[in-house]
């Protein structure tokens, strides 16, 4: 192991230590919350807990809070509040995506079939708004509202651009923005709620958060072509077969010539890799510099959340959150 990856490891580690007894108590609201009325919706709601995830979303609210004071209950309930929409929102991806695995895991759709897959997400995105109800504040129910509502139509864009090989830069990062940094955006704003931040530093912990998000979702689609499944959790070059043209390869085709596009409009036509190869589409990104350019842009994304980080005082939390940033950039999976 190289002391990159060393250092990378001792920061996870440390990050973890920070926020490990407030997740135990986040896991357990999660579960409690998680049981309905219908045992499908309870198994389901049982087999996403199961699957884990990297939590990175209710650490985000949780150091936001520790940034000003301990999470109490408000944090706790919020932190669970933001991994179940999470979960609402991956049920809902996969049945529109008919994808069939989930963090190395059959799909909910796979196992329990679309229509039922998609009430249990709609019945958890019900449950975390009641849940969050509870706090009777109306800015956290403000931002709760406008966060789903812009996910939401995140989802309607990007199926409005799905199969298209003329997406632009804005075209994607305007997905980016609704689908991924938003959710970040608001679990930094709610951690500072639950802190008692005043709203300047509310608006920059949001603006952080943010920023993390964009660099978090591009690494997300580089790794989507350079990983491996048994460290993805799903097959690799996947979003291509499913007819989402992301950064690498939006920065690759603007160079490309009529026979790289045609190769890429295979793949998307087809839904699969048998008549043009995953190697000749990695090569294709390579001659084009789409990685290098698609980690250049992460980059300053991340370096962006770095300065607004760093206008906090130091603590241990403010630390963390300043790791983050490295291990967004820097991770595997």
């Amino acid at each position: 192991m190289g002391l990159g990856k060393l250092r990378q490891s001792l920061t996870a580690r440390e990050i973890f230590g920070l926020v490990q007894e407030d997740l135990k108590r986040v896991e357990e609201q999660i579960t409690l919350e998680s049981v309905g009325s219908v045992d499908a919706v309870t198994a389901i709601a049982r087999h996403l807990h199961e699957s884990g995830g990297k939590r990175i979303r209710p650490i985000l609210l949780l150091l936001a809070c520790r940034l000003f004071r301990e999470p109490g209950t408000a944090a706790i309930r919020l932190a669970a509040v933001v991994e179940m929409i999470h979960a609402a929102t991956l049920v809902h991806d996969d049945v529109i995506d008919g994808a069939t695995t989930r963090r190395g895991r059959p799909s909910t759709n796979a196992l329990w079939g679309n229509q039922t897959s998609v009430l249990a997400g709609d019945w958890l995105y019900m449950q975390a708004f009641q849940m969050a109800l509870g706090e009777r504040n109306f800015h956290i129910l403000d931002v709760l509202i406008a966060l789903t509502q812009m996910m939401v139509e995140g989802e309607l864009v990007q199926l409005e651009r799905l199969r298209r090989v003329d997406v632009s830069e804005a075209d994607y990062m305007e997905l980016v923005d609704r689908k991924t940094a938003s959710l970040f955006s608001a679990c930094a704003r709610l951690g500072a709620v639950t802190g008692g931040a005043g709203d300047e530093a509310e608006q920059r912990l949001a603006d952080f958060a943010w920023n993390l998000g964009m660099a978090f979702q591009l690494v997300d689609d580089i790794l989507d072509f350079t990983s491996r499944e048994t460290v993805l959790g799903k097959p690799v070059g996947n979003d291509l077969r499913e007819g989402k043209v992301t950064l690498p390869l939006i920065y690759a085709l603007d160079g490309a010539s009529p026979e790289d596009r045609r190769m890429v409009e295979c793949v998307i036509s087809a839904g699969n890799y048998s008549r043009v190869t995953l190697a000749q589409i990695l090569d294709l990104i390579e001659r084009h510099r789409g990685f290098d350019r698609a980690r250049d842009r992460a980059n300053q994304f991340a370096d962006k959340a770095r300065k607004l980080i760093t206008s906090f005082p130091e603590s241990p939390s403010q630390k963390a959150l300043l790791s983050v940033t490295e291990l967004v950039t820097e991770r595997e999976y």
